[in-house]
């Protein structure tokens, strides 16, 4: 049974409210084995047969979006992938600790071409560093993330829609679930 680890976009923001218990809850009725949640930002993580990765992902925004009554973009992820995604160091260790903001991983549908690759770097800058690895870009900014010029519709058409998380909580996940 392979781990997996499920990051939902927009979860307890506005009206979108889901507990922990209930979100751990939904994943049990939809048939997965050993879920556990990590913070109230709809990260779930769970031991699923390998039926792929696509299948999972519609799976599982078809039944929450029938149990929420709303849609719930997921990205997902193996264990194996989330070790890998905290392993990163995108950038040099000096800019990360000189920098006042949080390291930043947009987590993708799928792998950007190289011209969308290319258009999406464009638009960093020395405040707001970008690097592409895989299926995530990571995001240096130079202070909080509210405070950023960063053009995040312009990243969302180079890249399409995906869901954030600071490298911490990534790196935490992988820590605590994906050993």
């Amino acid at each position: 049974m392979e781990r997996y680890v499920a990051f939902l976009r927009g979860m307890n923001l506005g009206k979108r409210r889901i507990k922990n218990e209930e979100l751990r809850a939904e994943f049990e009725a939809l048939g997965f084995a050993d879920v556990a949640t990590f913070r109230a930002s709809g990260n779930a993580v769970f031991g699923a047969d390998g039926k792929g990765e696509g299948a999972l992902a519609r799976r599982i925004e078809a039944g929450l979006g029938d149990a929420l009554g709303y849609e719930v973009p997921v990205f997902l992820r193996s264990c194996t992938e989330v070790a890998a995604i905290a392993a990163r160091e995108p950038f040099a260790a000096a800019a990360v600790e000189a920098s006042k903001g949080k390291l930043q991983v947009l987590l993708l549908a799928g792998k950007p071409t190289a011209a969308d690759r290319r258009k999406a770097l464009a638009l960093g800058s020395d405040e707001d560093r970008l690097a592409i690895a895989g299926r995530e870009l990571f995001w240096l900014p130079s202070g909080g993330t509210i405070d950023s010029d960063l053009d995040l519709k312009a990243i969302d058409a180079a890249l399409g829609k995906g869901t954030m998380r600071t490298k911490g909580t990534v790196d935490q996940i992988a820590a605590r679930h994906c050993r």
